[in-house]
């Protein structure tokens, strides 16, 4: 068991891992990390899977199977993907038990294609619910404008879900809000609130990527440089503690309501010339997630610091950068519009992807 790891654990961060695959399930490794490596989650998207499905050969039965069958490639990758998430969500079983369902859970995001049809993505939300039938999966929805009313609409039919895609402060509270009129609406349709469980995945590393870039060209000091993203994501959190609060979140929390997580997403540092730990080390704070690719899980494991709450005290400090950033002629609304735009076109590009790599397999499957 890595000591960096647990004491990260320890301090009130829930460890998931940013992967999967049918290798991963098979080879033993993912269960693997819930004992090493304090992993108690798993999130998944198209880019994962399209990844996955290109490497190696651990889907070539069940490709084989399914052209045997007739289906067709959007199909297939529905069927392989909820296959992979359903084995992972029995691995954390568990994990799930043991932390009365706060953790253990899996992400399978819908189709990105959907992001701006609230009818589709609900339609699709249901359908992923209903097929993958384990009560630690979390559906990922996507926090567009129409992904809001599908998330209200999701949650109150009691289904958990993982609001992925945040990058605005301003868009965060309208999750938050979303997620709250959801459980409303869950209590109303009678569901147990209690089982209903959601993360806000609020993104860190891809801030930082697109404020330096913009500060270069600029022109500005390089001192301000590395700093949008962690004030970003502390301002995040100071509007969770702000929103779960008060009478309206008391009634829900009387009927066994829990509070929408936030979950540190991409929080793989993307440029080397930055701490590969800083996404971890400065956002540790208690009952947060912090949802790591590989490669900086490692990092934390050999080299990792936990030195506390790194979030709460920093408020004051994260106002000031972000006032400094805009002085020097950042417009924080157009790096998010631009940010969020980019986000819903990447994972769609990885999900066309995906869907050419299984018609491939599927095509020489037939043909063997």
């Amino acid at each position: 068991m890595s000591e960096r790891l647990t004491s990260l654990a320890e301090a009130g961060v829930s460890i998931w891992l940013d992967d999967l695959s049918r290798e991963r399930l098979t080879s033993g490794t993912l269960a693997g990390l819930v004992t090493s490596s304090s992993v108690v989650g798993v999130t998944t998207n198209p880019t994962i899977f399209a990844s996955a499905l290109a490497k190696g050969h651990g889907y070539d039965e069940a490709v084989g199977r399914l052209a045997a069958e007739g289906v067709e490639s959007e199909e297939a990758v529905f069927r392989l993907t909820s296959d992979d998430v359903r084995d992972a969500c029995d691995v954390f079983a568990d994990v799930h038990a043991a932390s009365d369902g706060v953790d253990g859970r899996v992400s399978i995001e819908v189709s990105p294609v959907v992001a701006d049809d609230t009818e589709a993505t609900v339609d699709q939300a249901v359908r992923l619910w209903e097929t993958i039938d384990r009560p630690n999966l979390l559906i990922k929805i996507p926090a567009t404008r129409a992904g809001l009313p599908a998330i209200t609409e999701v949650i109150g039919r009691g289904i958990s879900v993982n609001v992925t895609l945040i990058f605005a402060i301003a868009r965060y509270r309208e999750v938050m809000e979303a997620y709250v009129a959801g459980l409303e609406q869950a209590a109303r349709n009678g569901h147990d609130l209690s089982r209903i469980h959601s993360v806000a995945s609020f993104f860190v590393s891809r801030v930082d990527s697109e404020v330096d870039a913009r500060l270069d060209a600029l022109g500005a000091d390089p001192s301000l440089k590395g700093r949008a993203a962690l004030a970003n994501a502390r301002l995040a959190h100071r509007e969770f503690t702000q929103f779960f609060a008060g009478d309206r979140w008391d009634t829900l929390v009387a009927q066994g309501a829990r509070a929408q997580r936030p979950l540190w997403a991409s929080t793989g540092v993307k440029n080397p010339a930055y701490p590969d730990t800083m996404y971890v080390t400065d956002l540790v704070v208690p009952g947060t997630v912090n949802t790591m690719p590989e490669p900086t899980l490692e990092a934390f494991a050999d080299h990792g610091q936990v030195r506390g709450d790194q979030v709460t005290p920093h408020y004051d400090e994260a106002e000031r950068t972000m006032q400094e950033l805009s002085s020097a002629g950042i417009d924080l609304d157009d790096v998010i519009a631009t940010l969020e735009k980019e986000g819903v076109e990447k994972f769609v590009t990885s999900w066309n992807e995906l869907l050419e790599t299984v018609r491939d397999n599927l095509d020489k499957a037939a043909q063997a």
